[in-house]
């Protein structure tokens, strides 16, 4: 059976043509597709033919479906743009994970954002950067030219050296520099998979990874994430019954839990995917965050079944962006050709800035004095959540999210709304979780946690 959308002051005609358009929005009825005959498409919504009839002549008259006489009722041939609300379980748009981040982007400066996922601009290196792209721009190539196709080479060179201090061994030559990461994971997404094939999240998983998988049509399945990692006997059960191309995660600093991961998980996790058949993609955004490096999936596996993406604007910049995906040699030539294909080049301006503020030695003490300042946050964070009655299960050791858990059942959601409504935006527990099985947790940015306000308009909230 479908339901009918539940929305205040819709008529039933107009909630079973709600229903319809969501199924064209989203492609699960694409151009020229047949709709149900009005006998069956009235059962299934448990409505009246009449009320059937009555919304597709409403939806005909509006060309939104053609009527073929004798034959039935179609999709019209030119689609809707996508839309990704359409896509998956309907959620509120104040909770759902694209809005989340349209808020923290479009807040205003009197907003807090203790649920965005970036750090406060002062947290930054805003001036040695712009020191660094001061000297890149005086060279005419750094600002009128594209890049080589695979990016900057000086900063392949080096991001290679850098992986290897994490256990991952790769040549320069296996590195592909994009936009950002979130570029990185859209053109993995691309490069691996079809439209219909299935996708492996962790749940909870970074929202980001759903919103990816919906655009590139993908089936999700969830396996459920704690403070050790995946359930394994849940992800052995998942690969056998679903055979996932592919499993996408973060082994380090999971968002939202923080978790990393122990050698004997990473190594059981490599085992279960070889036997399955089941690619990996590694987010690493948040390796720099750690004090000693945690093993990483490419880093057991050798880029074999493991394409590894990372970048900088966590702990360096969100303006200036730059991501990079590791990958086997052998793929390379085609995930470039792909690169080409949907966006040209990176930015060369960026890669070049990037690469001279991490050669000039200042990075390694930003990091130093972040990850100090992190780990004092974490703890008055931590603090002040369980004053307020929050319960922290597991502190990680590093980064900058806290998962934590709502007191006697409260609902994350509607007290996201209430703190939104006194400007603050939060990030409720169920947006990162496939299974909507997280609605009492909150995820924390210490970083954006400093203002005293955030926490008693948290406590207000919780008030109702």
């Amino acid at each position: 059976m479908t339901e009918l959308p539940r929305e205040a002051n819709l008529s039933r005609v107009e909630a079973v043509m709600r229903a319809i358009e969501a199924r064209i929005q989203s492609r699960a009825l694409g151009p020229g597709a047949r709709l149900p005959s009005v006998r069956a498409f009235a059962e299934s919504m448990e409505v009246s033919k009449s009320t059937v009839v009555e919304a597709y002549d409403r939806l005909a008259a509006q060309g939104a479906i053609l009527s073929r006489p004798g034959s039935g009722f179609y999709v019209a041939a030119r689609a809707e743009p996508l839309s990704l609300a359409a896509l998956g379980p309907r959620l509120d748009r104040a909770v759902d994970p694209v809005w989340i981040t349209r808020q923290s982007l479009e807040a205003g400066p009197d907003h807090l954002k203790p649920g965005c996922g970036w750090l406060p601009p002062d947290w930054l290196p805003e001036e040695a950067l712009r020191r660094a792209l001061r000297q890149v721009a005086r060279r005419s190539e750094a600002v009128m030219f594209y890049d080589t196709p695979q990016g900057h080479a000086p900063l392949r060179q080096l991001m290679a050296r850098r992986l290897t201090e994490r256990g991952i061994l790769a040549h320069p030559d296996q590195l592909v520099l994009t936009d950002s990461t979130t570029h990185a994971l859209d053109l993995t997404l691309r490069f691996l998979t079809e439209p219909g094939d299935t996708v492996l999240l962790d749940d909870p998983c970074y929202f980001s990874f759903q919103a990816l998988a919906r655009a590139h049509r993908l089936r999700m399945v969830g396996v459920p994430f704690g403070p050790e990692g995946p359930d394994l006997a849940a992800f052995e059960r998942v690969l056998a019954e679903h055979k996932p191309r592919l499993y996408v995660t973060n082994s380090g600093l999971q968002n939202p839990t923080g978790a990393t991961l122990s050698p004997m998980v990473v190594h059981r996790i490599l085992r279960l995917a070889e036997v399955h058949g089941t690619l990996i993609v590694e987010d690493d955004a948040y390796a720099d965050f750690e004090v000693e490096p945690g093993p990483r999936l490419a880093g057991f596996d050798g880029l074999d079944r493991v394409i590894h993406v990372g970048g900088f604007s966590k702990t360096l910049s969100t303006g200036v962006r730059m991501g990079v995906v590791a990958l086997r040699g052998d793929w390379v030539e085609r995930l470039v050709d792909l690169k080409l294909a949907v966006s040209l080049s990176d930015g060369h301006l960026a890669a070049a800035t990037i690469h001279r503020f991490l050669v000039e030695g200042s990075y390694r003490h930003h990091l130093d004095a972040l990850r100090t300042r992190l780990a004092d946050a974490r703890g008055r964070v931590v603090r002040r959540l369980t004053e307020a009655g929050l319960t922290v299960q597991s502190v990680p050791s590093a980064g900058m999210f806290l998962w934590a858990r709502l007191p006697g059942g409260l609902d994350a959601a509607d007290i996201s709304r209430r703190a939104l409504a006194r400007g603050v935006v939060l990030a409720p527990g169920n947006v990162f979780s496939l299974s909507q099985s997280a609605g009492d947790y909150l995820r924390f940015n210490v970083g954006q946690c400093t203002e005293p306000r955030v926490f008693s308009e948290l406590e207000r909230a919780m008030a109702g």
